[in-house]
């Protein structure tokens, strides 16, 4: 079922499994990924561990069985060995690529603009299984999964959760009784997925999957939900200021009477924790959430080598424009501003204001035409925030 997005955000996302067959999306997945994709990337790309696992009814490989030294010139113990490769997908090992959104181009780029639309931080598995087998048991994720069939036919069954909406901390080798019991019982979804058809599932919904006749291959587009407990983390984190709650217990306290002593001590912590929260800003746990958010996600990829020799030829036609995908936030600094992104902070003048709004905004600035600095001011900036990684040069 195609689905629009503001529909699928209020009625699917986090809540119900939703199956999408090819006839309904208006496109196939292979511009991201194809089987000879996956040969390139195995057996060209020097690839290594962990970017490759292998398993076969639930048992992970040791990286030992399938990669060895790089041979002459490349020192590398754990490079992907193609020819072990070949044979343990013969014997009917599943391999899985992981992060791929960081190795193979065309994912780069989709998984940095899927991101950038979702705002959630996500990352990007290939699986590839031979005939008639399966590489793992029945299980849940604790992240949401957009499947995209790319290649063959595999059989999925999906199941309720045995545990709504788990924690990374949460995971299912915790409920593995629970989970046996919830696949046997009659699935929400029982399909076979064939090229092009997709499939969501929210975190916690049981899942197990079977290749049929020939090699099965699908994305699994995994969601990094940012959750109300990641606040109260960054909210915990930013108690640790209060003297009130770094306060030792008494000494000589019974910590093995839970209806004790100990109940008053959490009894006093929850209404010292209350009066806390009551006063507290809100803000330095936005910051420190919108940091944890930026560690996880990566902006377009930047040309080094053609970018430093740009550079040496900037002058005022020289025209600048955000790098695609960044996230950023800037401030009154003590000079000037302070700009700040996941890897840099710069301090900037106080005309960099306007230049910045207008990057944001998506326009392109022309270096002699940024009025609120002088000719050698603004060419400066522009070094600033390419060397940076904030601009780029068009």
């Amino acid at each position: 079922m195609n689905v629009e997005p503001d529909a699928f955000a209020a009625d699917y996302w986090s809540r119900k499994a939703l199956l999408s067959p090819a006839n309904t999306l208006p496109r196939k997945f292979t511009d991201l990924l194809d089987l000879d994709a996956v040969d390139e990337l195995l057996s060209r790309r020097g690839l290594r561990t962990p970017f490759l696992r292998v398993a076969k009814g639930g048992s992970i490989r040791p990286a030992a069985s399938y990669t060895r030294g790089g041979g002459a010139g490349a020192d590398v113990a754990d490079q992907v060995a193609d020819d072990k490769v070949l044979d343990l997908f013969a014997d009917g090992n599943t391999l899985v690529l992981q992060g791929l959104h960081r190795l193979w181009p065309p994912l780069i780029d989709f998984a940095a603009a899927l991101r950038a639309e979702i705002a959630h931080p996500i990352q990007v598995n290939a699986y590839l299984t031979p005939r008639s087998s399966q590489g793992f048991a029945h299980h849940y994720d604790v992240h949401d999964v957009f499947v995209l069939q790319v290649a063959g036919a595999k059989g999925w069954q999906i199941h309720p959760p045995v545990l709504a909406d788990p924690l990374r901390t949460q995971p299912w080798t915790d409920r593995k009784q629970a989970v046996e019991q919830a696949s046997g019982q009659e699935p929400l979804i029982d399909t076979v997925l064939e090229p092009g058809d997709a499939l969501y599932l929210p975190r916690g919904f049981v899942h197990g999957a079977q290749a049929l006749d020939g090699v099965s291959a699908h994305l699994t587009i995994g969601v990094h939900s940012v959750t109300r407990y990641t606040i109260v983390e960054a909210l915990i984190a930013q108690a640790a200021t209060d003297p009130e709650l770094r306060r030792s217990l008494p000494l000589g306290i019974d910590l093995t009477d839970p209806e004790g002593a100990i109940a008053d001590e959490v009894r006093g912590t929850v209404a010292a924790l209350t009066s806390w929260l009551a006063h507290t800003e809100v803000g330095p746990a936005g910051d420190r959430l919108r940091r944890q958010v930026w560690a996880h996600t990566r902006p377009a990829p930047v040309p080094p080598i053609r970018t430093a020799v740009a550079l040496t030829t900037l002058d005022d036609q020289s025209v600048i424009a955000l790098r695609p995908y960044l996230a950023l936030h800037w401030h009154p600094g003590e000079n000037g501003l302070r700009l700040e992104t996941a890897t840099h902070v710069l301090d900037l003048p106080a005309g960099a204001a306007s230049t910045l709004t207008a990057l944001v905004a998506g326009q392109r600035v022309r270096l002699g035409e940024i009025a609120d600095l002088d000719p050698a001011a603004a060419l400066d900036l522009a070094r600033q925030l390419v060397r940076g990684g904030v601009a780029v040069l068009v």
